[in-house]
């Protein structure tokens, strides 16, 4: 299990002062610096920073940013690093909206704990390197939303790049500083996917993604980094063939229905989420766990972890067609001003919840070392591979913090305990931003 605890260092502006009521009109540039600094059991310790950057013009459009730019540049010290960039402007095409990310992760310790949920056993006594692996990879992507009907009915279209290579975990490194008892040794369960048959031979090794992307999109939200009213409704098809540069080629569309509900005036909200994702026969291994929006918002992990699933382990629900939802309360009971900035504070309580609703093939197409008709040939596969049990909901519950500067630059922290012992011990989140 991922044990990662964020220990963020924030930097508030001399904080605290007394509240008060209504807005500072917000001009020019704004940012939103925020160190981190963290610690992974087999990364090692996390430093580095993000900025969010707001360009508010003259202010008559404020809280709304003109455009806005979002930069995370950190390290691990056991070699994992990580740099995203967006750009995100309403104004630089007339009429339409532009939004532009890259990312680039090298990650030396992914989570990997199988497919299709409960199907795959999660031995809470394996040593934690056995459910990782290493991954190098980079994505781009140029996304355009323009009105078809009272600026609430968009399109979407996008056109996305990635490149996602996979190899083992590297033992010296994830080893190293550990005492005798606490090496691992020995194959991981990707190695035995990628020996059982279940990662085909050529797929094994990752490969690129060039794919067009089309959509629609219903949008009455009053306020877009923080809303407290309206309906955010999504539904896109990705279209990656070969022709395009896609080495293995598949379709993909997901459907997301968002609903924000006041209960109280600027005060309380009930906010939900239901998030289908699903795909035209079958995917490569590599493209389940990837989760990816058009909008604004870079490449996340798939379905586990703060973007999805809250308290569940990262990557723990991949399969063919997945489905989560989240619904929580978000509570803003203070405002006031400090240091020019405009500051509320908040409190959410939430339950999230996700399931594989279409399976992989999990299967043994593997060869035999005794009999080329023997159909297993590891009590391994049997251990941590069950196909006749169904997959259900993983479900968490959890409660948060949020502190929001200027209404778009929000602070979150969050902790998610999970119901069943199979999706982890439970996660604190330290992050930017409300999660829908």
């Amino acid at each position: 299990m991922k044990k990662s605890i964020l220990l963020s260092i924030l930097s508030l502006w001399g904080f605290l002062a007394l509240a008060q009521s209504g807005d500072i009109i917000k001009k020019g540039i704004s940012l939103g610096p925020l160190p981190v600094v963290a610690f992974d059991q087999d990364k090692g310790f996390q430093y580095g920073a993000l900025l969010n950057l707001y360009d508010f013009g003259d202010g008559s459009h404020y809280p709304h940013p003109r455009q806005q730019w979002y930069i995370e540049a950190s390290a691990y010290t056991k070699g994992t690093q990580q740099l995203f960039l967006t750009y995100d402007t309403k104004h630089l095409i007339p009429n339409i909206r532009m939004s532009v990310a890259t990312t680039l992760v090298i990650d030396k310790a992914m989570d990997f704990y199988g497919y299709n949920g409960y199907q795959s056993f999660y031995d809470i006594d394996e040593k934690t390197p056995f459910y990782r692996l290493e991954r190098n990879a980079f994505s781009a992507k140029a996304d355009f939303v323009g009105n078809l009907w009272d600026n609430k009915f968009f399109w979407q279209a996008s056109y996305y790049f990635s490149r996602y290579s996979y190899n083992p975990i590297d033992l010296e490194s994830i080893n190293k500083g550990k005492d005798e008892e606490e090496k691992f040794f020995g194959q991981t369960l990707y190695e035995k996917y990628i020996e059982w048959g279940i990662i085909p031979q050529n797929e094994k090794d990752g490969g690129n993604t060039s794919a067009l992307r089309v959509g629609l999109m219903y949008d009455t939200r009053d306020f877009e980094a923080s809303p407290s009213s309206g309906i955010w409704a999504e539904a896109n098809v990705t279209l990656a063939p070969t022709f395009l540069g896609t080495t293995h080629g598949y379709t993909r569309y997901m459907v997301t229905f968002r609903h924000y509900l006041p209960l109280v005036r600027e005060r309380l909200t009930f906010a939900y989420r239901l998030n289908y994702l699903g795909s035209v026969g079958d995917l490569p291994y590599y493209i389940m766990p990837v989760f990816s929006n058009i909008g604004k918002e870079y490449d996340r992990d798939g379905i586990g972890g703060y973007r999805t699933v809250r308290g569940i382990m990262r990557d723990r629900i991949q399969g063919l067609d997945v489905a989560f939802f989240n619904a929580e309360f978000r509570w803003k009971f203070l405002r006031f001003h400090a240091a020019k900035q405009n500051v509320y504070l908040g409190l959410n309580a939430f339950v999230d919840g996700g399931m594989v609703t279409r399976n992989y093939d999990l299967s043994y197409r593997g060869y035999s070392l005794v009999s080329s008709v023997r159909p297993i040939d590891s009590d391994d596969y049997l251990k941590y591979i069950n196909t006749d049990k169904s997959d259900k909901f993983h479900t968490a519950a959890g409660a948060g913090l949020r502190i929001g500067i200027n209404q778009n630059f929000i602070i979150a922290v969050d902790y998610a305990k999970p119901f069943d012992k199979q999706d982890g011990k439970g996660s604190l989140y330290i992050n930017t931003g409300f999660l829908f």
